[in-house]
């Protein structure tokens, strides 16, 4: 018996095929869509006293979002969320910031975070809610 090597056009084709298939593969894990780069932080005092006055500032920026506005939230015990106050609308470029004085009325525990809104236009009236930060505490003697 004697053996033969195939050279006819279905072994060739059969390369092709293959060499064919590992490039379109390459491609495909080369175009994997990047994620939206962010961060939102909020920064306060960990204690206060009666009576005195603290700053609470947040600052956030969002590739995703055309424009951006940060707010603070904040809330005593486990009541709801409340919004304190709201910063300047900026662009993609620019790092938004929002920055509220609070008089520390009574004693007790206080607790803030801060939300980036992503907007398409500056004066977009339906803001999406982007990211969250992580709470503060403010203890208050």
């Amino acid at each position: 018996m004697t053996r033969t090597k195939k050279t006819g056009i279905k072994a060739r084709g059969g390369r092709a095929a293959v060499i064919g298939a590992l490039g379109v593969a390459s491609v495909a894990l080369a175009a994997v869509p990047a994620f939206a780069k962010g961060d939102v932080t909020v920064t306060a005092p960990h204690t206060a006293q009666v009576g005195k006055t603290f700053t609470v500032t947040a600052h956030g920026d969002d590739d995703a979002a055309d424009y951006l506005r940060v707010c603070l939230e904040g809330r005593t015990g486990t009541q709801a969320w409340r919004q304190l106050t709201c910063g300047a609308v900026v662009d993609r470029s620019g790092d938004a910031q929002a920055t509220t004085h609070v008089k520390a009325a009574s004693k007790g525990a206080l607790q803030y975070r801060a939300v980036a809104y992503g907007l398409l236009t500056k004066d977009d009236k339906h803001p999406v809610r982007e990211r969250t930060s992580s709470t503060v505490t403010v203890t208050v003697r």
